[in-house]
């Protein structure tokens, strides 16, 4: 059966303080999530004095101060990430982070995490391409903002750089907070397969759940979905996010759709075979038929229950004789 990888993305959302990043982990393990994925970063090694805020960003933090100070208040330092990746292995749920810049990806690698995520933003940065490479064996790699020949590249680079492609998941993305239904063009993602022969899914920026449920559906193998303790806290992307009792609708209904799709095999299931019997029919007797009388359209029917012969043999019974009589509804045996 097909199992969806879940990752519950709190990225930022502990807006600091290692005890909401906590809280963020035992929602995420309340919901049935797979993952929870935090960011590591240095703001000082990712945003320069002046660069600007995304529109989003400065739509929920305010425009008072720049991306670098809105940085800095969002890091986990080292110790941070020890007593997270404890406390995850405590409550057994799987610890992942998306390095930003090239000694996160160190410390990550220093504490143990063997799976990669690559943000969008970095899809065309090519040290940092190679050294998420050299870094861990298994790679997520995010693809918003990117045109198809861009993320062909990146693939590249990373097979070059030693990654088995069969280890390399790629998931369709659009960056803006929250995506517009418009914009999500959910079918690039089978795009990415088609074109790049690699593990497929979905990172979900839009507000709700119903897009990562149809992107499980159309075979992502990754859900990503960002989550909040309350989309009305302080931070620039809560409001983009689920609360906790969204995420675990998602999480079940992700779960159903897994169940759902089944195998390519197309047979009656294990629950409506009790069915056949009672929903098919079989040939009857129309009406009394002698000994020695002759089935024809005039005297044979078609009838519930499905326990005789098959109206599909139909033509087969057609003119050949009773060989003992039969009574109204009787089901006809040769």
């Amino acid at each position: 059966m097909k199992h969806t990888i879940i990752i519950a993305e709190a990225g930022v959302n502990h807006n600091g303080s290692l005890e909401n990043a906590k809280k963020l982990v035992d929602a995420a393990v309340n919901a049935g999530a797979d993952y929870v994925k935090f960011q590591t970063f240095k703001a000082e090694k990712i945003a320069s004095r002046s660069a600007g805020k995304a529109a989003y960003q400065e739509k929920t933090t305010g425009t008072s101060e720049s991306q670098l100070e809105m940085l800095r208040k969002l890091e986990l330092n080292e110790a941070a990430h020890l007593e997270l990746i404890d406390y995850c292995r405590q409550k057994g749920i799987q610890f992942l982070s998306t390095a930003f810049d090239l000694d996160s990806i160190a410390l990550l690698q220093d504490l143990g995490i063997t799976l990669g995520k690559i943000p969008s933003g970095e899809i065309t940065n090519l040290p940092y391409l190679r050294k998420m490479a050299a870094a861990f064996p298994r790679l997520i790699m995010s693809t918003g903002m990117s045109y198809m020949a861009e993320i062909k590249a990146a693939a590249e680079v990373l097979v070059k750089s030693g990654v088995a492609r069969e280890h390399i998941t790629i998931l369709h993305c659009n960056t803006e907070y929250p995506t517009p239904m418009e914009d999500v063009n959910l079918q690039a993602m089978l795009t990415i397969q088609k074109e790049l022969g690699v593990a497929i899914g979905y990172s979900d920026h839009t507000q709700g759940i119903e897009v990562s449920i149809a992107a499980a559906a159309l075979g992502a193998t990754v859900i990503e979905k960002h989550f909040t303790l309350d989309r009305n806290m302080e931070g620039p992307d809560h409001k983009a996010s689920l609360e906790p009792d969204e995420l675990l609708s998602m999480v079940k209904a992700i779960r159903n759709i897994d169940k759902a799709l089944g195998n390519e095999i197309k047979e009656p299931s294990t629950s409506e075979s009790n069915n056949i019997k009672i929903v098919r029919k079989s040939i009857v007797a129309k009406r009394s038929i002698a000994k020695g009388e002759v089935f024809a359209e005039e005297n044979l029917t078609v009838k519930r229950p499905g326990t005789g012969i098959s109206p599909m043999e139909w033509d087969r019974v057609i003119g050949q004789t009773a060989a003992r009589d039969f009574q109204e509804d009787e089901i006809i045996s040769l």
